[in-house]
């Protein structure tokens, strides 16, 4: 069962979804970062033997967060692809129609280092080169520091371990004026956490998100 974990991020009521993305209520927008869409399908054109429906589980997991939450928008914050885009890709007949069912929803990518071959009209998206300032935020792939506001981003996959346990799992890092969302993709890796002082890391479990004790 999802549960989700709210928050004042830069004087905004704010979700942390368990299922690995940021809802902000008063717009009414949803951020993910990180889906790397038919990455499967490029292991295995590499000779690489990987199970098949990674792509459509994680496209069932959004439809689901969509279907639960009033969202207008949908940010997806870098690396919403993996590798190029054939016409033929197994992954794309299933982007398309999971776009059909969510027609309404405005969709937005800001341009990863994995988005090179992303095209909007194929995708149904916009696209945005850089970051994006939506005050008090700024939207971007990678996490730096901008002065137009608090950045929201992806890129580091990060991931922690609850107490006592081994396993790692994916997670937000809450620092000053910066906010790293875990991949949304199963299929990914994870960088493990350091937080430091002052840092906050909020892990998903099986749809939950639940807050670590502070450093």
């Amino acid at each position: 069962m999802a549960a989700d974990l709210p928050l004042l991020l830069a004087g905004e009521e704010m979700l942390l979804c368990g299922e690995r993305a940021l809802y902000w209520p008063r717009q009414r927008w949803l951020l993910l970062a990180d889906l790397h869409l038919g990455k499967g399908d490029a292991f295995r054109r590499a000779g690489i033997a990987l199970p098949r429906g990674g792509t459509g589980h994680d496209l069932a997991r959004l439809d689901a967060l969509l279907r639960r939450l009033p969202v207008a928008q949908l940010w997806i914050l870098g690396d919403m692809l993996h590798a190029g885009m054939a016409a033929d890709a197994a992954w794309l007949a299933q982007w398309r129609r999971f776009r059909q069912a969510h027609a309404a929803v405005a969709l937005h990518l800001v341009r990863g280092n994995h988005d090179r071959a992303a095209g909007a009209a194929a995708l149904d998206i916009d696209i945005h080169p850089g970051a994006v300032a939506q005050p008090p935020f700024v939207f971007a792939h990678e996490p730096r520091p901008d002065p137009r506001g608090h950045v929201v981003a992806g890129h580091l996959h990060p991931v922690a371990r609850l107490p006592g346990m081994q396993r790692r799992w994916p997670a937000f890092h809450l620092r000053q004026a910066l906010t790293v969302l875990p991949a949304f993709s199963h299929f990914t890796g994870g960088q493990l956490l350091q937080a430091q002082p002052g840092q906050r890391v909020v892990v998903c479990v099986e749809g939950q998100a639940i807050a670590l004790p502070p450093s």
